[in-house]
């Protein structure tokens, strides 16, 4: 009986040694992935949720726990600390502010859970995260500017003074800061160029066009205006304000605003936006990349920015068909 019982527990033990080990698996053999997203504030963040849902699949061997934060920091904190004590495998984050990191970032180095960034970087130690993907923000900035000159030399008003209405997004978050400063530095490069008003409308259609609607009553009767929206969601809000009044936008008040979802591409089509710089939301792709390269035993880039382009009248119609989002 004794070795029977000997039997047993050593059969029992080696059974939940194979069940419970395993580089990175559960016990069904799934990876396990906590996500960490901002929220659905916007078409670019619905898609970038949609890209990571179609990729991490149980079919593909995931298991995908995904946290929508409400665009609020406290509870992107609140979520990593969830994933942190439920022993996922990776943490994905893409973050609502890039301040305020240090203690749960900590924490989850030291359970030994690698912490992938996503579009947006934040300020921590570098040892606190694996690995970051996304888009460069500051080139996103200076990429419009550079585009405003050229098309202002087109229209033959670069000699004209122009007034810039600067619509930013999320405060405090890198796509906000980066975006910014390349328009700051683009602005102050040009003589002929400055900011009116500069407001956040927190990457948010009703808010932009809740922040449009208070320009227009302070500046409508203003010559040469601008509008610099950093999203494309921001840009139809300001859009639905200047058309409530009769105003033409991207002839009235010329417009530039970043993400170039399918939407905007269209909207460019129709005349109402001038520009759209992109900002690609398919990033899962890398992401997996990056969790490969883990699971394999490497060592994954520590910065890997996607490549990215800008649409006008001249592009837009071409490249609409092939539009992922």
């Amino acid at each position: 009986m004794k070795k029977i019982l000997s039997l047993t527990l050593v059969l029992m033990l080696a059974f939940c040694f194979v069940a419970c080990s395993g580089d990175g698996t559960t016990d069904d053999g799934l990876i396990r992935i906590g996500f960490a997203q901002v929220g659905a504030e916007s078409d670019w963040r619905v898609a970038n949720t949609n890209s990571m849902k179609e990729t991490f699949t149980e079919a593909a061997g995931y298991d995908l726990q995904l946290v929508d934060c409400q665009e609020k920091h406290e509870n992107q904190i609140s979520a990593v600390s969830d994933f942190i004590a439920q022993e996922v495998d990776y943490i994905i984050i893409a973050a609502v502010q890039e301040d305020g990191w240090d203690q749960v970032l900590g924490e989850a180095k030291a359970a030994d859970i690698p912490v992938i960034l996503m579009d947006r970087t934040i300020n921590t130690s570098d040892d606190n995260w694996v690995a970051w993907t996304g888009g460069n923000f500051l080139q996103e900035g200076k990429d419009a500017m550079t585009w405003l000159n050229g098309f202002l030399e087109e229209e033959g008003i670069a000699d004209q003074p122009m007034q810039i209405l600067h619509m930013q997004g999320q405060m405090g978050s890198s796509a906000q800061l980066g975006r910014t400063k390349g328009i700051e530095e683009g602005v102050a490069a040009n003589a002929n160029l400055s900011i009116l008003a500069q407001q956040s409308g927190a990457f948010n259609k009703e808010k932009g066009k809740e922040v449009m609607e208070s320009w227009l009553a302070t500046y409508a009767g203003e010559d040469n205006l601008i509008l610099i929206a950093e999203n494309d969601d921001m840009a139809y809000g300001a859009i639905e304000a200047m058309e409530a009044i009769g105003i033409a936008p991207g002839k009235d008040i010329y417009i530039v605003s970043f993400d170039s979802s399918k939407l905007a591409l269209q909207t460019v089509i129709d005349g109402k936006i001038n520009c759209t710089v992109e900002c690609n939301p398919l990033l899962a792709p890398a992401v997996k990349v990056i969790i490969d390269t883990l699971e394999a035993g490497g060592t994954p880039n520590k910065q890997e920015y996607v490549v990215e382009e800008f649409f006008d009248i001249k592009n837009a119609e071409e490249r609409l068909e092939t539009r992922q989002f």
